[in-house]
């Protein structure tokens, strides 16, 4: 008896379960529910409107809990509104649910926001470069150049590179493609040296065996020269490297003169230094030379160190010992930091307190590594004159890891054409510039579209949306001029282009007007309509802000006018970090224009520092009619694509898929998503 009451219990139990599966097994119902819900969301996450395709998705969620493929979205959405924690969570729980993709990819996305969210590596923590490629100056019976010696990077990822062997100035694209030859002036360059870039964006040339620096425009046409071969003021006797000052004034390496000699941004000779003195012995063989915050440093071939000096060329200190290396060559800046180039060795130096780290090594090959300067990409460009190569060095972990690709918009509007907008970046969050047709495959399933071009490229973008958040704090009253003068010359700035926002930061943030900048010339602090307050939600500001933006240009950018720190701002709602994620991923720079001599606040601070943009004074000397320019300037890397479709879309009802992969010479990365096309 006793087993059949067991056998009886279990039955019941086994029965009990089997109703409570059948019980939460989704009905056709809801899966149509849920597939109605996730298509809108879709729609509404390539529109832009991320909290709107939230609630989408979340509502689809309630009918199918377990799907992974909502989870996802879900999980996309969050990460484009910045709240990158949630999206995580999600991913990771769509993981668990038996995501549908490549799981990988997945989790290779989920690694690389967790990297980025953790403290930022600066160049001090043992970061390693190591070759991604390089332009060669010979492939078998191929010669294209001879010893090069220095480097200039573009803004656009290309670069100039100067061959001292075949004495020509090289302009090669971010594929290592060569667009352009310079031969010089009438006379051809005589062993041409170093370049750099003037702020008027024409270039510099020293000429070693010419004894001059001879200047062109920013497309490599010759305009001048001026120096010549001799021992006085404004003479040279083998010049090397220069740099500038804030004031453009040319600082370059005598080599011959064993001193540094010094010309206005117009090629007049003003003075020089490093000569023996009773403070400073003098330079033997001065080589590499560099500028940072109005300090001028100073390497010496012979003696091994790094000197400091003022721009007055006043000795200031050793920031390096002597011998420390053997044979240094040019020495260019990164942040606070110089980039010195000896023998077959790249060193990092702090400028701070002196440190020294190896940050890149050729080997035990015959290598004499003469430049090396960081481009647009977060790269090292590194010249080795003898190996006749210039290697493009990447840091490890971007090597390994991979770019970080994101999918952002696709537009089926007009399907079987469909347009999709990629937004390309390095594990550390740099923007990947520079990429061409050729550097992108797109494929649906697997399979290769047909008719794929690359159309638009918004790093040459000449335009930029902006909003403009003004602080409505209580210390704004006594900054009336000083802000109506601010707003004028943001608008006049844009030049008529773009759009702007202008949005008051007070209790509750308040769009005061969307319009065209032109329509901003008379703009009065009378006229807005949020009054001052004691409690400024700056947090809902800039999320109001960067809202009215993502459906905008590529080029896009958050102005905040404040009277430096005060103590009725706050961030109730929304984390710094929330904030710096949301306008990173959605490409979004923030500066900041201070109308008082106080200090801004941290938190203004962080957001300006970390989301690429920069702080400015309303009464600088050059004023605020650059800031859109410097906002423009701002690296994009994203890319607008169009290919026509061979898909079915089972009248508007079908997920279609799409992948698309970015490469650059031996760097690449992948991105999988889909769409829907219109009803029909």
């Amino acid at each position: 008896m006793r087993n059949l009451k067991t056998i009886f219990s279990a039955l019941v139990f086994f029965l009990i379960s089997v109703c409570i599966v059948f019980a939460a097994e989704p009905t056709a119902a809801d899966r149509g529910f849920a597939a109605e819900q996730f298509r809108l969301g879709v729609q509404s996450f390539y529109r832009g409107s991320y909290n709107d395709s939230i609630l989408l998705f979340e509502k689809a969620l309630s009918y199918l809990p377990n799907e992974s493929k909502i989870l996802e979205w879900l999980g996309n959405a969050y990460f484009q509104s910045g709240i990158e924690g949630a999206a995580i969570n999600y991913w990771k729980e769509s993981l668990d649910k038996g995501f549908e993709g490549d799981a990988l990819l997945m989790q290779n996305r989920i690694d690389t926001i967790l990297e980025r969210r953790t403290v930022g590596r600066d160049l001090e923590a043992g970061i390693r470069f190591v070759e991604s490629g390089s332009f060669p100056g010979k492939e078998g019976a191929n010669f294209y150049y001879s010893q090069p010696i220095s480097a200039l990077p573009e803004k656009d990822g290309s670069c100039w590179v100067l061959a001292y062997g075949s004495n020509e100035m090289l302009h090669f694209s971010a594929n290592g493609l060569l667009k352009e030859r310079v031969r010089g002036s009438m006379a051809g360059f005589d062993r041409p040296m170093d370049l750099i870039r003037q702020s008027s964006g024409n270039i510099l040339v020293t000429e070693y065996a010419g004894d001059r620096i001879s200047q062109f425009t920013p497309d490599g046409k010759f305009i001048k020269s001026f120096g010549k071969k001799g021992r006085g003021n404004g003479e040279l006797l083998g010049p090397q490297y220069m740099d500038m000052d804030a004031s453009g004034n040319i600082y370059v390496t005598d080599f011959g003169n064993a001193r540094v000699v010094v010309f206005s941004s117009e090629g007049e000779p003003l003075f020089t230094f490093g000569e023996t003195s009773a403070f400073f012995k003098g330079f033997k063989a001065p080589t590499g030379i560099a500028v940072i915050n109005e300090t001028i440093y100073v390497t010496d071939a012979v003696n091994g160190g790094i000197y400091m000096f003022d721009t007055a060329g006043n000795y200031l200190d050793i920031l390096v010992p002597e011998n420390t290396f053997v044979y240094p060559e040019s020495m260019k800046h990164w942040q606070n930091y110089l980039l010195v180039t000896d023998s077959n060795r790249v060193f990092v130096v702090d400028t701070s307190r002196g440190a020294i780290l190896e940050a890149a090594n050729t080997g035990n090959a015959p290598s004499k590594l003469t430049c090396a300067v960081p481009d647009a990409n977060g790269n090292l460009l590194v010249t080795d004159f003898k190996s006749n190569e210039v290697f493009i060095m990447s840091k490890m972990s971007e090597l390994v890891g991979g770019f970080f690709v994101q999918i952002e918009r696709i537009n089926a509007d007009k399907f079987p054409e469909v347009t999709v907008e990629v937004r390309v970046s390095t594990r550390e969050n740099q923007p990947v510039v520079g990429l061409e047709a050729n550097n992108f495959l797109i494929t649906e399933g697997k399979r290769t579209v047909s008719n794929q071009r690359l159309t638009s490229i918004s790093s040459t973008a000449e335009s930029c949306d902006v909003s403009i958040v003004i602080d409505r704090s209580i210390s704004i009253r006594e900054y009336g001029e000083s802000l109506q003068s601010a707003v004028r010359d943001i608008a006049a700035s844009m030049e008529g282009k773009g759009t702007l926002h202008i949005i008051s930061a007070g209790d509750v943030p308040v769009l005061e007007q969307t319009t065209n900048p032109i329509q901003v010339a008379n703009f009065t602090p009378a006229s807005l309509k949020s009054p001052t307050s004691r409690n400024v939600s700056v947090d809902l500001a800039v999320r109001l802000a960067v809202n009215k933006l993502v459906s905008g240009d590529k080029k896009r950018a958050v102005v905040y006018i404040t009277a430096g720190s005060d103590n009725s701002t706050t961030f109730d709602n929304y984390g710094l970090s929330d904030l710096v994620s949301y306008m990173n991923n959605n490409g979004v720079s923030f500066a900041s224009v201070n109308l008082s001599q106080k200090a801004l606040s941290d938190e203004i601070d962080f957001l300006t520092r970390k989301t690429g943009g920069a702080e400015y004074y309303v009464f600088r000397p050059d004023g605020l009619k650059g800031i859109v320019r410097d906002l423009i300037e701002v690296p994009v890397g994203s890319y607008q694509l169009k290919y026509v479709s061979s898909l079915s879309t089972n009248f508007g009802r079908d997920f279609l898929p799409i992948e698309v992969e970015t490469y650059l010479l031996n760097r690449s990365g992948r991105a999988e998503t889909g769409y829907f096309a219109p009803l029909e």
